[in-house]
């Protein structure tokens, strides 16, 4: 398996609208972060679908390192 790639140091603020399902990439690669666009394949990576529960801003994981994924838990800190 190969390690995601940092995106950014900072979370991604998003509008998300409740009860729709995301696609976060995990493996850094997206050119549509904080979001999947596939460049994922064959690095063994896979992105998380998620359904957002409440509509509004949330802060979606760059770094690739949080342990909510999706959602930033402040771990770009320590990079």
């Amino acid at each position: 398996m190969t390690e995601p790639v940092i995106a950014q140091k900072a979370p991604y603020a998003k509008d998300l609208e409740a009860g729709k399902t995301y696609f976060w990439c995990a493996c850094g690669r997206s050119a549509n972060q904080p979001f999947c666009d596939g460049k994922h394949k064959d690095t063994g990576l896979a992105p998380l679908a998620f359904t957002a529960e409440t509509g509004g801003t949330a802060y979606l994981c760059g770094c690739k390192a949080t342990k909510n994924a999706p959602y930033c838990d402040g771990s770009h800190k320590s990079l």
